[in-house]
């Protein structure tokens, strides 16, 4: 909803550079503030009020590249993507900076987030003038809030497509949300202690980014081939194999099923985006066109990232989590014994203490990471079996057109 607001604003009253300026020195603000915050429930809304700042500017980067490379006489097919890989490749710089300089964990990733937010801001007002694309054409209500595009549902195919694309969202934002934790959470057991994977998780899941922008360069040759709907299964299969690898993948002997998953996400979430965004922009009717790959992104990164947050997170504490209050069976499902001393300073680092009876100071919860991933790679299974059944989908002229123009 906030993207879909700001975009609303950007067309009709605040150059759309000005506007991606001020959002992004507002989202440093609450980046700035964060660290000042002691409470959960607090953190919650300050980092929801940071996400309506920040989630817009990812339109709005790519309105403000293609009005620049348009009003340059650029292809924007051609052009853009070697443009947009560079916000991959500042994902993984960050990713890599946080986690060599010890502030993965640590308040200090929020002001090393401000202070790169309020550059860009500041810097975001020498960009090319983006102004408001005004037109005389009267609007209905619907059309002037930007929901016309919710029409759509109205037609079979698109209902299906916008439904499953919020299931995606889902399995992506598992994925992010999970991820690192999985990976870290490692540290627990003594065999892994003093694996690269523990001490440096971050730069392991970047190899995601990095996979990321090499199968951007795949997708031409994929699509002429195979089309959008194949490419889209493709990706779910990618969902799938993503997910598999995490359950059975562990830092020592299973870190090549760890490596092989963010290799296979950069599949995963390059063909789905890129393919479901071309579907959208073979579809409809350059009428609803913007606003119909607002909604795809809303479906996404919206509704599809909550729905998978709430109940991922439900279904995590009530089924897969483990509530230890005794340093006995704790030690047993690391594999080490009661007073093995990383056991015990991990223990001290949580601020749990073993007290004289075996028992632990306050209880620590555990969860069952490879049940976790099993689920999730059942679901995504499902999700593509679904899919394949009633996403009726043929490869059409439209279709065709667009496919050959982003393969040359």
């Amino acid at each position: 909803m906030c993207i879909r607001d700001r975009g609303i604003i950007a067309d009709k009253w605040l150059n759309a550079e000005k506007l991606y300026a001020i959002l992004h020195i507002l989202y440093a603000g609450a980046m700035f503030y964060l660290p000042q915050v002691n409470d959960p429930h607090t953190f919650f809304w300050i980092i929801l009020i940071a996400m309506c700042f920040y989630m817009p500017t990812i339109a709005l980067s790519n309105s403000i590249s293609y009005t620049t490379l348009k009003s340059g006489g650029l292809d924007v097919v051609k052009d853009f993507p070697p443009i947009r890989v560079w916000g991959t490749i500042g994902f993984i710089v960050a990713m890599w900076i946080t986690n060599l300089t010890g502030n993965k964990a640590s308040v200090n990733q929020f002001y090393i987030a401000g202070i790169s937010a309020l550059a860009l801001g500041i810097y975001s007002f020498s960009l090319p003038k983006c102004p408001p694309q005004r037109t005389s054409e009267k609007k209905s209500f619907v059309q002037k809030i930007g929901l016309e595009a919710f029409k759509l549902f109205g037609t079979y195919k698109m209902a299906v497509f916008f439904i499953f694309s919020m299931f995606l969202g889902g399995a992506l934002q598992l994925t992010n949300a999970y991820g690192d934790v999985f990976l870290d959470e490692f540290k627990m057991f003594p065999a892994y202690a003093e694996s690269f994977v523990i001490k440096y998780s971050t730069i392991i899941l970047s190899i995601s980014q990095i996979s990321e922008t090499l199968f951007i360069l795949a997708i031409p040759f994929f699509l002429k081939r195979y089309g959008i709907k194949k490419v889209m299964v493709i990706a779910m299969v990618a969902w799938v194999f993503r997910f598999g690898l995490f359950a059975y993948g562990n830092p020592t002997g299973g870190l090549w099923m760890i490596i092989l998953s963010c290799i296979v996400y950069g599949m995963a979430f390059d063909f789905f985006n890129i393919s479901g965004s071309l579907f959208v922009e073979s579809s409809t009717t350059a009428k609803t066109r913007s606003s119909a790959q607002g909604l795809f992104m809303m479906m996404t990164n919206g509704f599809g990232a909550i729905l998978g947050s709430l109940v991922s997170g439900w279904m995590i504490q009530k089924y897969f989590t483990t509530s230890f209050t005794a340093v006995q069976p704790l030690a047993n499902l690391v594999g080490s014994d009661v007073k093995d001393s990383h056991l015990i300073q991990f223990l001290k680092n949580q601020g749990i203490e073993v007290l004289a009876n075996g028992n632990l100071s306050k209880a620590i919860e555990v969860k069952n990471w490879h049940d976790i991933w099993l689920s999730f790679t059942i679901y995504a299974l499902v999700i593509t079996v679904l899919f394949v059944i009633f996403f009726k989908h043929k490869h059409t002229k439209a279709e065709a057109k667009v496919i050959e123009a982003i393969t040359h």
